[in-house]
């Protein structure tokens, strides 16, 4: 009788064991072939998808792509600026109103 209870606890004790095994993520194996080594690049994909803020940064990043038209760099929204224009008008900026050219 104490053999057969063994037995069963045992046996339990094995199945909870390789249930809590199973439940745990297995790491990321590395191959080394001909001196090369080469990750498992899906089990690095999803180890780095599994962030729960990450939703939260692209949306913010999303947010950070759609910036108002009045809130941009004038560069960005093709409005002069003094350097663009000092690097147009060469050495005549302030002073002409004909940009500098070189002779022909």
């Amino acid at each position: 009788m104490k053999s057969i209870c063994a037995r069963v606890l045992g046996g339990l004790l094995l199945s909870a064991l390789s249930v809590a095994h199973a439940e745990q993520p297995l790491g990321c194996v590395e191959v080394t072939v001909g001196g090369y080594k080469a990750p498992n690049y899906d089990c690095l994909s999803q180890q780095m998808g599994n962030n729960p803020d990450g939703a939260k940064a692209a949306q913010k990043n999303q947010e950070a792509l759609n910036v108002p038209v009045n809130k941009r760099p004038p560069n960005q929204v093709g409005l002069a600026t003094p350097a663009a224009t000092s690097t147009r008008m060469g050495n005549t900026f302030g002073t002409s109103v004909k940009p500098q050219r070189p002779p022909n």
